[in-house]
C-alpha cells in the first residue's frame, strides 16, 4: 500500500524512525533504516550545527537513502531564581550520593535554535520534523525554498490546525503511549494525552495534510491499525531502542529487556517537560516536586551531569531510560532483521 507521503519520500514502507535525542540515533541506525526501506531520522535537538554536519556526513557515507532531520522548536530560556534554587538544592543528595560536586548551572542551556535551522537547511535533508512549537512564516518559506518536506508534530487537533494553518506537509499525531518527551504547545501537556488511534482518526478527519502515526506502534498489527484509521505513515521509536545500531548504554538496554507492561510513567522530574520512561528511584522520588521545577531545557541541563554519572557507574535508577507504553514489545534484532519483521506482520495484516 504505496501511500502519497511514501511516494514522495521515496519510501517501500510507510515506516519512519522516530528521532530520539541523546545519542539512540546513531549514523549508523538512521542509515540502517533508509537501506531498509523506512525513512531514517537524525535527532539533531541537542546538537550543535557542527555536530548536525558531521552525523549527517556520516550517514550519506553508509547510504543515499533519504533521511530526515529533527529539532526543538524552542527560544531562549529564562529561568526564575527561585525555581533554579529549589533544582539545584533537589539534585544535591543525587549528586553526593554518585560521588559528584555541587550541582551548578551551565554556561548555555541548549543549542541555539535558529543556528540549528541554519545547518539544517544547508544539509538539505529529505525531511525536517519539529517539535515543541511551531515554525514562523519565514522558517516554513526557507524550508520550502530548499524543497524540504515540513513535519509538524501535534497532540491535539488544534496544535494539528496550527501546522496545517503555517503550511506543514504532513503532520505527526503524537498519541499518549509514545516514548520521549511530550510535544504539547498549545495547552496544559497532560490534557493532551489523547490514545494514538483516536488521535489520528480525529487529525485525518480535519487536516488537509497527510497523518504519521506515533505512539506505542511496535508491530505491523500495529502499523496496520494506525493507517486504517487515517495514517499515510508510521513512526516508530521504542521498537529501535534494543536494535545494536541503537547508541543507547548497555543499562538502558538491559532495562528494556526486563521491562514488563506497565512499566512506564510520565515525569518532566529529569528535563522540566514531560517525557515517558522507565519507571525508576528518582522519578518517583521526585514526584511531589516535579511541577515546580524549571521547563526545559533549564532542568534537562542542570540533571545532565547526574545523568551522565549514573551512565558510567550503571545506575539506571537515576537516568532518563526513555521508553513508550509497548516497550515490552521491543526487538534485540538488528534494524534490517527488524523491519523485515514489520514489513512481513504489516502485510499479514491486510489478508
Amino acid at each position: 500500500m504505496a501511500t502519497a507521503l511514501c511516494q514522495r519520500l521515496q519510501l517501500k514502507l510507510p515506516l519512519i524512525q522516530a528521532p530520539m535525542a541523546g545519542g539512540a540515533t546513531t549514523p549508523q541506525l538512521v542509515a540502517s533504516v533508509g537501506e531498509a526501506g523506512g525513512l531514517g531520522f537524525l535527532a539533531g535537538a541537542m546538537l550543535s550545527p557542527a555536530q548536525m554536519r558531521e552525523e549527517a556526513g556520516k550517514i550519506r557515507a553508509l547510504s543515499d537513502a533519504p533521511f530526515g532531520i529533527n529539532l526543538f522548536v524552542q527560544g531562549r530560556p529564562a529561568p526564575e531564581a527561585d525555581e533554579m534554587a529549589l533544582a539545584l538544592r533537589l539534585l544535591r543528595p543525587w549528586h553526593e550520593e554518585l560521588g559528584l560536586g555541587a550541582p551548578a548551572a551551565p554556561d548555555s542551556f541548549c543549542q541555539p535554535f535558529d543556528a540549528q535551522l541554519d545547518a539544517l537547511l544547508a544539509l538539505r535533508p529529505a525531511a525536517a520534523s519539529f517539535t515543541f512549537g511551531i515554525l514562523d512564516e519565514s522558517q516554513m518559506r526557507a524550508l520550502k525554498e530548499a524543497g524540504i518536506l515540513t513535519i509538524g508534530t501535534a497532540t491535539n487537533l488544534a496544535e494539528g490546525l496550527a501546522w496545517a494553518e503555517a503550511g506543514a506537509d504532513a503532520v505527526c499525531a503524537q498519541g499518549k503511549e509514545a516514548g520521549g518527551h511530550r510535544g504539547t504547545f498549545i495547552g496544559e501537556q497532560r490534557e493532551s494525552l489523547r490514545p494514538m488511534l483516536s488521535l489520528v482518526y480525529e487529525l485525518a478527519q480535519n487536516l488537509p495534510l497527510p497523518v504519521i502515526a506515533a505512539g506505542g506502534i511496535m508491530n505491523g498489527r500495529d502499523m496496520a491499525a494506525a493507517m486504517r484509521h487515517g495514517a499515510e505513515a508510521c513512526q516508530l521509536g521504542t521498537a529501535f531502542l534494543r536494535c545494536p545500531e541503537s547508541g543507547i548504554s548497555p543499562i538502558w538496554k538491559q532495562a528494556l529487556a526486563e521491562a514488563r507492561e506497565g512499566g512506564t510513567r510520565l515525569t518532566r522530574a529529569f528535563s522540566g517537560r514531560y517525557a515517558r520512561g522507565l519507571d525508576n528511584r528518582y522519578m518517583e522520588a521526585m514526584a511531589d516536586w516535579e511541577a515546580a521545577l524549571p521547563a526545559y531545557p533549564v532542568m534537562n541541563a542542570l540533571t545532565a551531569p547526574m545523568r551522565a554519572a549514573a551512565a558510567r557507574a550503571g545506575r539506571g535508577e537515576l537516568m532518563s531510560l526513555w521508553a513508550g507504553e509497548g516497550v515490552a514489545g521491543a526487538r534485540a534484532l538488528p534494524v534490517a532483521a527488524l523491519i523485515g519483521e514489520l514489513r512481513d506482520e504489516w502485510r499479514a495484516a491486510y489478508r
